[in-house]
C-alpha cells in the first residue's frame, strides 16, 4: 500500500510554477526504499527510478537488458518511500517502440503496478506518437533528449550530443514537439550549455539537465554516482557530493576485524 500524503507531495503543476517562479528543480535517481526515505526526507523534489538500475543495481553494462518486471519491482519500493518527491519511472527499452497500443499496455501497467507519478520515455519525433498516446491515456510524461542510453548503440557511444548544427536543429525542434505534446518536463543529457539554455527558454515546460550546464530549471544526478557509492564512474559532470565509497568499505573493514578478533559481539551486546 502506498504511504503517499498527497496534499504535502510535489506535482507536475508545481514544477511548472517552479519553472515560471525561477525556482530550481532537485531530481535525484533511486531504486530501493530505504536509501529513497533518507533523499525524500532531505527534501528532494523528484525522484527517478531510472533504467540505470540495469547498470547499478545488476551490474550489467547497457540499461537495455532491464525488464519491465524489474522496473516495476524497484519502483514500488521508492513509491513507499516517497512522502513528498514526485516519482517518475523509466519506460525501459523495447515497452514503448514496438507500437502505440504496445506502448500504452505497458505505460498503464507501469503506472498500476509501481503507484508511481510519471513515466520517462528517450526520444523526440521517432516516439511521438507513443508519447502522445500514453499522455492521452492519463499518463504524465517526461520526455528524455540528448544522449539517450537506451540509443548508444545507434549513437556508438556515449559523448557530448548536440554538438553539430544539424543535430542540434532537430534536438531544439524534438524539445518543442514534445512541449507541445504535453510533456511535464523534459530531460537534457551531456549537450552543450548554450543549447541547453536555448531548449529551456524555448519550451514551456520544466528542463532538467544532467550534464548540460546549469541554465536548465533544474538538474538530475544518479544517486550512487554523487554519493560516491559507484566509484569507477567519474564523468566531468559529476560532482561528488558525499565519499560513502570509502565510508562503506571502511565500516565494513572495521567489522570484519572485530569479527575475526572476537570483539564482537561483545557482553553489552549479547543476550
Amino acid at each position: 500500500m502506498s504511504v503517499h500524503t498527497q496534499n504535502s507531495r510535489m506535482t507536475t503543476t508545481k514544477l511548472r510554477q517552479m519553472k515560471q517562479n525561477g525556482e530550481k528543480i532537485s531530481m535525484l535517481t533511486s531504486y530501493d526504499f530505504t536509501l529513497a526515505s533518507l533523499v525524500d526526507e532531505a527534501g528532494i523534489d523528484m525522484f527517478l527510478v531510472g533504467d540505470s538500475a540495469s547498470n547499478i543495481v545488476c551490474g550489467n553494462a547497457y540499461t537495455l537488458p532491464i525488464t519491465i518486471d524489474e522496473m516495476i519491482f524497484l519502483s514500488k519500493g521508492v513509491v513507499r518511500a516517497a512522502q513528498h518527491a514526485l516519482v517518475v519511472v523509466d519506460m525501459p527499452f523495447g515497452s514503448y517502440q514496438v507500437s502505440e497500443e504496445d506502448a500504452v499496455r505497458n505505460a498503464i501497467r507501469i503506472m498500476k503496478e509501481s503507484g508511481c507519478d510519471a513515466l520517462k520515455l528517450e526520444g523526440g519525433e521517432e516516439i511521438l506518437p507513443a508519447v502522445k498516446h500514453i499522455i492521452q491515456s492519463g499518463i504524465p510524461v517526461m520526455g528524455h533528449l540528448g544522449l539517450t542510453p537506451q540509443s548508444v548503440n545507434q549513437l556508438g557511444g556515449y559523448g557530448l550530443r548536440g554538438k553539430g548544427e544539424a543535430e542540434a536543429e532537430k534536438l531544439l525542434r524534438d524539445a518543442k514537439l514534445l512541449d507541445q505534446a504535453g510533456c511535464f518536463a523534459i530531460v537534457l543529457e551531456k549537450i552543450p550549455a548554450s543549447l541547453a539554455k536555448q531548449v529551456t527558454e524555448s519550451v514551456s515546460c520544466p528542463v532538467i539537465g544532467i550534464g548540460a550546464g546549469n541554465v536548465t530549471d533544474g538538474q538530475v544526478l544518479v544517486l550512487h554516482d554523487m554519493l560516491g557509492l559507484n566509484q569507477g564512474f567519474k564523468p566531468k559532470f559529476l560532482r561528488q557530493f558525499g565519499q560513502l565509497g570509502e565510508a562503506v568499505k571502511q565500516a565494513v573493514g572495521q567489522y570484519i576485524d572485530a569479527v575475526k578478533d572476537s570483539t564482537f559481539p561483545n557482553q553489552e551486546e549479547s543476550y
